[in-house]
């Protein structure tokens, strides 16, 4: 009866001290992270080092910039002493200048060459082959000759009365010139320098047309080229 209540006695004990492991295991953990979170708010505290040059060149390590040297850049680095920030000095005038220039012309070339690309996608969203070009073309210099067409029957016009006006003037002989006959040579006058002038500005739009289309259609060839060469390269590598 001893062996056997010995035996459940330490039987017992061994249930309890197995229920307990898992407590005692869970406590070291509680401390071990409480220890770990502490070590980092110390680590925290000290807060940054910061790598900074004087004016002799001397290389300084702090934990803050010293009043004196804040405008003259410096180098933020953890505990571990590697780099998370660089601070750049700050400029002079010159300097501003300079920066503000280049910033100006780096607008400028992203602005243009936004409108470069919006006209490329409008000029392949626009043709699908190279006789649609042309059509285009056709289309807008016909616009143009029926303009120039008119303004020629117009000074022919003109140039007939006119004519007319100066026989009457030679029939006249050495008699003066009656006003109504010299206000409407006036006006022809007048007309017919309107008229040359707009046959001039419309065949120099003509010239601009047909340029404009020359340099669409060239483009849209290289653009065509540069589509079709990648859609070959992607097909090639999706083989390999």
């Amino acid at each position: 009866m001893r062996q056997a209540s010995a035996t459940s006695i330490r039987g017992t004990t061994t249930r309890a001290t197995s229920a307990q492991a898992p407590t005692v295991i869970r406590a070291w953990l509680v401390l071990m992270l409480a220890a770990a979170f502490v070590l980092s708010m110390a680590f925290s505290a000290q807060g940054a080092t910061y790598k900074w040059v004087d004016e002799k060149g001397i290389v300084h390590y702090t934990d803050k910039m010293p009043a004196e040297a804040v405008n003259k850049g410096s180098v933020e680095l953890n505990k571990q002493g590697i780099q998370v920030k660089r601070i750049d000095p700050a400029l002079n005038a010159e300097q501003r200048r300079v920066r503000e220039t280049e910033d100006e012309r780096l607008r400028l070339v992203g602005k243009q060459r936004e409108v470069v690309e919006r006209r490329d996608r409008a000029l392949l969203q626009s043709y699908s082959t190279e006789s649609e070009i042309d059509l285009a073309r056709t289309r807008a210099l016909g616009t143009i000759d029926a303009q120039v067409q008119s303004a020629l029957a117009y000074t022919a016009t003109l140039s007939t009365r006119r004519d007319e006006l100066e026989t009457k003037r030679k029939g006249l002989g050495n008699k003066p010139l009656p006003p109504v006959i010299e206000r409407e040579l006036a006006t022809v006058d007048t007309e017919l320098n309107k008229q040359s002038e707009l046959i001039a500005a419309r065949q120099k739009e003509i010239a601009y047309v047909n340029a404009r289309y020359d340099g669409d259609k060239q483009r849209w060839r290289d653009l065509r080229a540069v589509a079709e060469s990648t859609i070959s390269r992607t097909a090639n590598d999706g083989k390999k």
